[in-house]
């Protein structure tokens, strides 16, 4: 039966602002100013507005979108800081990601508050911990640690716990106590119905209208609905109601789709003492890879992107990631690839649980290899696993490789890209026509101008000067003649002038120090406008 909890944050952001002011070291920054309202505001057309306020604020009277005025009429030593949502948002999906050591399946839950405004009220969390309690021995259990890691963060939260989210964020709100109770557990063999009946009508996360009009109707609580006819209910009010009741009461599927995409691979490791030593930590990485690998087999699947997540004693979360250049499940070159990056690793005060999740994976099926270690596939395979440790290293923007691209002008005829974004089994053709010559080894980015003597109209050049130095010709070979790229050629000019300034006439020379280069004529000989030359490549 599927489990969700509704963890509210009611003073979300005024907990962010302490926890900001007194660090991270302090075991409950809100007790810091427990005793002093407080409030965040925002700026609007109509004047200073609050979006958020502590207990104590909401104790005297102060509440969110009241002004600014009449909450000093109240309470005049007011505390007030600037609302941030960027920040708040932030500290958020922090939280959101830390939440992640209960269930992979978290949420942030947007209702009232959407989440490029998330320091207004009701800002909450959705776990979905299905087949997820038995790890920490009950609900009641997880429960109890949730609540202690978040007031060690020092956020104050409320939570409720059903089979439905429509069910678990009423609880969380209306049959919870900050002072008394703070989570609510509605048993797995408990009636929704009965649960819920007795909750304010605000417990189905209707619109304020919307509740106005059925509280002037009587209709006070969720349960008065279940005695009424539903027609009537839907002409007046639409459709709202009656879809938030019936997801609510499990009649209709309500989804949660978390923040990032959950892996289909993933591996989780727990420990009854925390652990902090290098050797610890890849003894441990190595079981998951193992572990995780098997499963990629299983599946026909190859790791592209693997990511592993430490739990720290301190609540608080690390990342290392590593991506190869293509499908990939051997664990010794996986766990190689993790290994060079753990001296990055910051153990803290002790590493508690960790999870090993492939992120991004491809089809790989298996491959039948030969006895020749010597062979062209062992080769290749030596020069991907190469290329995967220099990604690790210098990360995937440093490590390129050329691409063939169609074009006419050697310059342009390649292209720069990251070993990761070449997919495998893709045939690079380099080979060109049939016909087409030599090209060097070694090719300038930009041809440079030299000064050449040659033979006119289109002879080959006899003598030519390159890094201030006299090169005479022995030998020659050409021309090559490049022509301009017709289809990039704008308007009809091609219909009547074929060629222009843009022609090459390559050469390819030897002097007499058997040093080979490649030069070329740009434009054609005319009496008033004669030809420049460049070189453009070496030979080895």
């Amino acid at each position: 039966m599927r489990r969700v909890i509704s963890l509210w944050l009611p003073t979300f952001a005024i907990d962010r602002i302490n926890h900001r002011a007194y660090g991270k070291s302090q075991a409950n920054p809100s007790d810091k100013m427990i005793d002093k309202p407080l409030a965040t505001i925002t700026c609007t057309h109509g004047g200073q507005r609050i979006t958020a306020v502590n207990s104590v604020a909401q104790a005297v009277g102060i509440v969110p979108k009241q002004s600014l005025a009449d909450a000093r009429t109240l309470y005049p030593s007011l505390t007030v800081h600037q609302a941030d949502p960027t920040a708040d948002l932030k500290a958020l999906n922090i939280l959101r990601e830390i939440c992640e050591r209960y269930t992979p399946w978290v949420a942030i839950d947007t209702f009232d508050n959407t989440p490029s405004n998330v320091s207004l009220w009701n800002t909450g969390l959705w776990l979905n911990i299905t087949g997820c309690a038995h790890l920490f021995g009950s609900e009641e259990a997880l429960l109890e640690d949730l609540f202690y890691l978040l007031k060690n963060i020092g956020y104050q939260a409320r939570a409720g716990l059903a089979s439905t989210p429509g069910a678990a964020w009423a609880l969380a709100r209306y049959k919870t106590d900050p002072q008394t109770k703070l989570w609510f557990i509605s048993n797995t063999n408990e009636d929704i119905r009965n649960c819920i009946a007795e909750l304010p009508m605000k417990g189905l996360r209707l619109e304020c209208d919307i509740i106005e009009g059925l509280e002037r109707m009587g209709l006070l609580s969720i349960g008065d609905l279940y005695r009424i006819p539903r027609a009537p209910i839907t002409r007046r009010f639409g459709k709202s109601v009656l879809h938030r009741l019936d997801q609510a009461l499990g009649d209709l599927e309500e989804s949660l789709s978390p923040q990032r995409g959950r892996s289909t691979f993933s591996k989780y490791l727990a420990f009854i003492d925390p652990i902090g030593r290098r050797e610890d930590i890849e003894a441990a990485l190595n079981r998951l890879v193992v572990s995780l690998c098997t499963d990629l087999e299983q599946a026909n699947q190859g790791a592209r992107r693997l990511v592993l997540t430490l739990y720290r004693v301190d609540k608080s979360t690390g990342k290392v990631q590593i991506s190869t250049s293509q499908p990939r499940r051997d664990p010794t070159h996986l766990s190689m690839l993790f290994r060079e990056k753990l001296e990055i690793i910051d153990p803290g005060l002790g590493i508690d649980a960790i999870v090993l999740s492939a992120s991004e994976t491809n089809p790989l099926k298996v491959r039948q290899t030969g006895l020749n270690i010597n062979s062209i596939a062992e080769q290749t395979e030596n020069v991907i696993k190469l290329l995967d440790r220099l990604v690790g290293r210098l990360g995937s923007d440093n490590v390129t490789r050329l691409e063939p691209v169609e074009r006419h002008l050697p310059e342009l005829a390649s292209r720069e890209v990251s070993t990761a974004s070449i997919p495998s089994g893709v045939k690079q053709d380099w080979g060109g026509p049939t016909h087409c010559p030599s090209r060097p080894l070694q090719l300038l980015v930009h041809p440079l101008r030299i000064d050449v003597i040659a033979e006119i109209p289109d002879g080959p050049p006899f003598l030519f000067y390159w890094q201030n130095h006299q090169r005479r010709v022995i030998a020659a070979e050409g021309p090559e003649r490049i022509t301009p790229e017709w289809w990039l050629i704008r308007g009809n000019m091609w219909k009547t002038k074929p060629l222009n300034n843009d022609v090459r006439d390559y050469y390819r020379i030897e002097d007499k120090d058997g040093k080979r280069y490649w030069l070329y004529r740009e434009g054609l000989y005319y009496p008033d406008n004669h030809p420049t030359w460049y070189i453009h490549g070496f030979f080895t």
